[in-house]
C-alpha cells in the first residue's frame, strides 16, 4: 500500500507529514469552512455544487483562501489522481476540503514567513466508511429526537457548513445513550424536524415526499439530487414544517448524505414506521440514486465489508506516515 498524498498550503505532502498549527483559527474558534465530497467509479460525485458550497461558506465567514474555484477544482482533481494508484481500481475515495482563517495574527511571531489561510485536501478510501455502513442499508436506521436543538439561522447560518458543530457531537452523544447506533434528528428552535449531525431527512406520507424548508438546515447536495430525482419520477415533494407528529404519522423515512447516498429509518421515537422495512417510494428513489450515480453502491458497500479487516491490517503493517 503506497503512501497517501495531501494538498497541504501550495504543496503536495506525505498524509502523515500535514500539519496544522496550534495557533490556527481552526483550533481557537471552529473557524473553518469544508467540504467531503465522494467518488463514484473514481469520478468524484457533484464536486462543483460542493465546491460551490465551500465558496459561498468562505464568503460568509469572510476567509479569502487565495484561490479562485476553478483553481481549486484543478487542484482536488490532481490530488485525487496522484491518490488513485495507492488502492485498487475498484475503491471509491472521499475528498476533503479543509479552509480556514489561518493561525491568528496574535502569534504572528511564530510564522516569520507571515500568516495566511490554511487550504488542506485530503483523500480517504471509503472502504473505512462504507464497510462500516454496509449493514444499515439492510436494517435501516433508529432515528430519535435528542435534547439538543440545532442552531438558529440568526446566530450561525447553518447553511454554511463549518467545522463549528459541537451542537452535533452533543446529539450524536444524547442519542447514544438512548441505544447503540440510534440516529439523532434535531428540532430546530421553533420544534420542528432540521436535519442530524451531517445528514437530511424526508417523509414519505401517502406517496407524497416531504423534507423540512431550508430555513434551519444544511442544504445537502445529496438532499437536493434527491428531490431531483423525486421530480423525474413524477413523485410530489414538498418543502415543509414537520414535527414529531408528522413523523409518526409517516409511512416511510429516510436520511440523505454524501457517503451513503440513501438510507431507511426503521423506527422514529422507538415507533416502528410503516413495516419496517424500505417503502416503495424510498426504494423507487434508491434504484435512481444507483442509476444516477453509475454504481451500485449498496453491492459496493457490502464487497467492502467483507474486504476490510484485510484492508484494516494491512494499512495498521504500513503506516501512512
Amino acid at each position: 500500500m503506497s503512501q497517501r498524498t495531501v494538498y497541504f498550503n501550495g504543496h503536495f505532502v506525505p498524509e502523515g507529514e500535514a500539519r496544522v498549527s496550534i495557533f490556527d483559527s481552526a483550533l481557537m474558534f471552529g473557524d473553518m469552512a469544508f467540504e467531503m465530497t465522494r467518488t463514484y467509479g473514481q469520478r468524484p460525485f457533484k464536486l462543483k455544487e460542493h465546491l460551490d458550497r465551500l465558496y459561498a461558506s468562505l464568503k460568509l465567514l469572510e476567509i479569502d483562501c487565495g484561490l479562485r474555484q476553478q483553481e481549486m477544482e484543478r487542484i482536488t482533481l490532481e490530488t485525487l489522481e496522484r491518490n488513485l494508484p495507492t488502492e485498487p481500481d475498484d475503491m471509491d475515495w472521499q475528498i476533503m476540503h479543509d479552509v480556514s482563517r489561518g493561525p491568528l495574527g496574535l502569534y504572528g511571531s511564530v510564522f516569520p514567513e507571515g500568516v495566511r489561510p490554511t487550504v488542506s485536501i485530503n483523500c480517504w478510501p471509503l472502504i473505512t466508511h462504507m464497510g462500516a455502513f454496509a449493514p444499515k442499508y439492510r436494517s435501516g436506521v433508529d432515528i430519535v429526537i435528542p435534547a439538543q436543538q440545532t442552531l438558529p439561522a440568526h446566530l450561525v447560518d447553518p447553511k454554511a457548513k463549518t467545522r463549528s458543530r459541537l451542537h452535533y457531537q452533543m446529539a450524536i452523544l444524547q442519542a447514544a445513550r438512548m441505544g447503540e447506533g440510534v440516529w439523532p434528528v434535531l428540532l430546530d428552535p421553533d420544534g420542528f424536524l432540521a436535519e442530524g449531525p451531517g445528514w437530511n431527512i424526508f417523509l414519505v406520507k401517502d406517496g407524497e415526499l416531504l423534507t423540512p424548508e431550508p430555513r434551519n438546515i444544511l442544504i445537502g447536495v445529496s438532499r437536493q439530487t434527491t428531490i431531483e430525482l423525486a421530480h423525474e419520477l413524477g413523485i410530489p415533494v414538498r418543502e415543509t414544517n414537520l414535527g414529531r407528529y408528522e413523523g409518526l404519522q409517516a409511512n416511510e423515512m429516510f436520511c440523505t448524505a454524501t457517503t451513503f447516498a440513501l438510507v431507511h429509518a426503521t423506527t422514529f421515537e422507538g415507533q416502528t414506521i410503516g413495516n419496517g422495512e424500505p417503502g416503495p417510494v424510498f426504494t423507487q428513489l434508491r434504484e435512481a440514486w444507483k442509476q444516477h450515480a453509475g454504481i451500485d453502491f449498496v453491492t459496493q458497500a457490502h464487497d467492502y465489508a467483507e474486504r476490510l479487516p484485510a484492508w484494516t491490517a494491512n494499512a495498521i503493517a504500513i503506516p501512512s506516515d
